[in-house]
């Protein structure tokens, strides 16, 4: 048992193993508050703890509406995954309103 095989960010209880004496012990990052950690979960998770970065993001797209409210979606992608425990990926995507105002929105009235 142990946590050589996973190790999670934040409070997971799906993410445990069986340690010393067949007892459950965990591997996210929260064991460390509750004292419940697996016995190699420093070694194993702690040591190379890196957090999520992300890239810039991109240009907003047009509005989905060609005549009045519609909205506008933009993204970003992940440049490197968070590992052991590392801080997890922030939004990738953010969307806001738009109002559609194409030339023949008007004759349409």
């Amino acid at each position: 048992g142990g946590c050589w095989h996973q190790c999670c960010p934040g409070r997971n209880n799906a993410c445990w193993a069986l340690g010393a004496r067949r007892a459950r012990c965990y591997c996210d990052s929260y064991c460390e508050r509750t004292g419940d950690c697996c016995e190699d979960y420093h070694a194993m998770c702690r040591r190379a703890a890196v957090g999520c970065a992300v890239g810039p993001w991109g240009p907003w797209s047009g509005c989905s509406s060609l005549c009045g409210v519609g909205s506008k979606t933009r993204s970003r992608q992940v440049t490197v995954p968070p590992r052991h425990g590392g801080e997890p990926c922030p939004d990738l995507k953010q969307r806001r309103g738009c109002l559609g105002e194409h030339p023949t929105c008007g004759t349409a009235k």
